[in-house]
């Protein structure tokens, strides 16, 4: 026996093996030595004395494989594999009573996670409780529930329904939505209760056709950031206040003068940003053109880190495998390319390219930009292993495929990643910023890592270059 253990499950030519030991090698696979395929290695060697082997080399029947497909990978069971016992639960919750068979609509869902690239992780989904979405989805299958975005717009917004309405969304089940901008409407509902009257209309206008009009607009560009959210969050919060501290005098936000909102800031000076949205609504909509909060003028952005400080951190990102690897994909392109995080979540596949040659090149604007040795074989390791943290079998196009399914991850993913491994994202891309603004044409800038030429010519001030000769050569070598 290996482990000593005198139970014994099977026999092996090499001696009999306890059901721990069974379980130990075929969730530890090896490369075999001879197929090169990563497969359980117990069986020895036909042709090389005192080499183990798979079962395929070793022209055995496998003793880790499953009873019911034959396949050794994904153990679970004792006789079955996670796949074969996943498509077992998945048919009896979604299968609709009246048919015999999965119910049509939710098919979609069947055939993604049966295929998902851990089954193991669906069927502890599954079993994990409350278990509300296997619920719900039993409810949807028996056709008790529709299935519909209606049916959990009328249920609470909690962790377990908003995962499988994202699921449903996700395989095409139920048709796109904006999730956050949704539960920012639910939230309007009840933060508009403690103001009361004309007041109210005038913050929910406010609310519901601007800022989360801008939301939308947000949205179809690709999904909004929590920071945007945040921020309208935080102008309507700001509203209420003043429309709360208006009630109190007896007065409306229609009839507020200068002199009270400078009172009103006099004792809440920390409202000053927040509010600065909605007064500037006020005046465009002339809702009250009374009052005003000037902008403050733009600033320089400063650049606090050195550049050597810069390189060091890249050296950290391209050889310590502690960190996550995509965070330090991530984090290159913002110390190399100055690529914000809000982008890089949002990357998609097919902006990488790999050459015949084996050039890896990603596409951040309009020019493809080849990768340095070191950040493209990371890329190409991340390719060749896509993240797992979705249960679904795709990922949706995403570079950086999410949690749920059909998202990306987000920023904050990112960022707490790099900070602790010592390294400040914002900071970092003002320092990448400036240093390639000195050595980048301003106009070529923009065009390779998808910055405003506005923005490219100010950094390109700011490091103190004039590429007004380049612009002008570049011109007067285009044909007429």
């Amino acid at each position: 026996m290996r482990c000593g253990t005198v139970a014994t499950t099977v026999m092996l030519p090499t001696g009999p093996i306890c059901n721990r030991c069974r379980h130990r090698i075929a969730y530890h696979p090896a490369v075999c030595p001879e197929c090169l395929e990563l497969r359980p290695i117990a069986y020895p060697s036909i042709s090389s004395y005192g080499v183990l082997v798979c079962a395929g080399c070793a022209e055995a029947e496998s003793v880790f494989a499953c009873a019911q497909c034959g396949r050794e990978d994904h153990p679970y069971g004792v006789t079955r594999c996670a796949r074969c016992i996943l498509a077992e639960r998945l048919t009896t919750l979604l299968t609709d009573p009246d048919t015999g068979t999965i119910r049509t609509e939710l098919a979609p869902l069947f055939e993604e996670l049966v295929a998902a690239r851990r089954p193991q992780s669906v069927i502890t989904w599954l079993k994990k409780p409350p278990a509300t979405g296997v619920r719900l989805l039993g409810l949807m299958a028996r056709g008790e529930l529709p299935i519909s975005h209606d049916t959990f717009r009328g249920l609470p917004a909690d962790r377990s329904h908003n995962y499988l309405r994202e699921l449903l969304t996700g395989v095409g089940v139920l048709p796109a939505y904006h999730a956050s901008i949704e539960q920012m409407e639910r939230w309007l509902d009840t933060a508009l209760t403690t103001v009361a009257g004309d007041d109210a209309i005038l913050i929910e206008r406010f609310a519901r056709w601007h800022l989360l009009r801008h939301l939308r607009r947000a949205a179809d560009r690709g999904t909004p950031g929590k920071s945007a959210i945040y921020a309208a969050r935080s102008n309507v919060n700001a509203a209420v206040r003043l429309g709360t501290w208006a009630g109190i005098h007896g007065i409306t936000i229609r009839t507020l003068t200068q002199p009270q909102l400078e009172a009103y800031l006099a004792g809440y000076p920390g409202a000053r940003n927040s509010l600065k949205r909605f007064i500037g609504w006020l005046y465009r909509t002339r809702s009250n053109r009374a009052v005003t909060i000037p902008w403050p003028a733009a600033t320089t952005p400063e650049v606090i880190d050195a550049d050597a400080d810069r390189w060091e951190q890249i050296a950290i990102l391209l050889h310590d495998d502690t960190i996550a690897l995509y965070a330090r994909i991530g984090g290159l392109f913002t110390l190399l390319f100055a690529q914000p995080l809000e982008s890089i979540v949002a990357m998609r596949v097919d902006q990488i390219a790999i050459t015949d040659t084996g050039r890896v090149t990603v596409t951040f604007d309009v020019t493809p930009v080849e990768m340095p040795p070191g950040l493209d074989d990371l890329i190409r390791r991340h390719l060749a292993h896509p993240s797992a943290h979705s249960i679904a079998r795709t990922d949706h196009g995403w570079l950086f495929p999410g949690r749920h399914p059909g998202r990306h991850l987000v920023r904050e993913s990112f960022r707490a990643k790099l900070v602790a491994a010592g390294i400040r994202p914002g900071r970092s891309r003002n320092t990448a910023m400036f240093t390639l603004a000195g050595q980048v044409p301003a106009p070529v800038l923009a065009e390779l890592i998808g910055v405003a030429d506005k923005t490219a010519v100010k950094w390109a001030a700011l490091a103190a270059r004039d590429w007004s000769a380049y612009v002008a050569q570049r011109q007067a070598q285009i044909p007429s």
